[in-house]
């Protein structure tokens, strides 16, 4: 049997700025939403318009606190086709949180404290 990749999920508190978070720093888009009939909570799956795999965040009505994040040890990464580029639109929305420059990547943290790698294309 062989299984493929569908989504991966991020809990989000404020979900407008999440969105606008996740527009302007990596250009994903809402391809679908999903919204409780009692309002309880919100789904958008979010996607690059390149590739299948896709973003949920997930907007829980009652949810007030932030959450726990535990030690960060998980993140999602993204590929960059030029580097400095990406780089310097992060540096100017403020989200860069850890860079490694001898391995060539870096790290953005979303409004929720979420961790997100970018790292260079591979050329063939």
């Amino acid at each position: 049997m062989a299984f493929t990749f569908n989504h991966f999920n991020f809990n989000v508190l404020d979900l407008d700025r999440s969105l606008k978070f996740y527009d302007e720093a990596l250009g994903l888009k809402v391809v679908r939403e999903k919204k409780a009939a009692d309002g309880s909570f919100i789904l958008k799956f979010l996607g690059d318009g390149r590739s299948d795999f896709q973003l949920e965040l997930t907007w829980l009505r009652d949810r007030s606190e932030p959450y726990d994040l535990g030690e960060q040890e998980f993140h999602l990464a993204f590929t960059a086709p030029d580097m400095d580029e990406a780089h310097a639109l992060h540096e100017k929305l403020g989200c860069i949180c850890f860079e490694n420059p001898s391995m060539g990547i870096y790290f953005i943290e979303d409004p929720d404290g979420y961790w997100i790698e970018i790292i260079p294309e591979k050329r063939r």
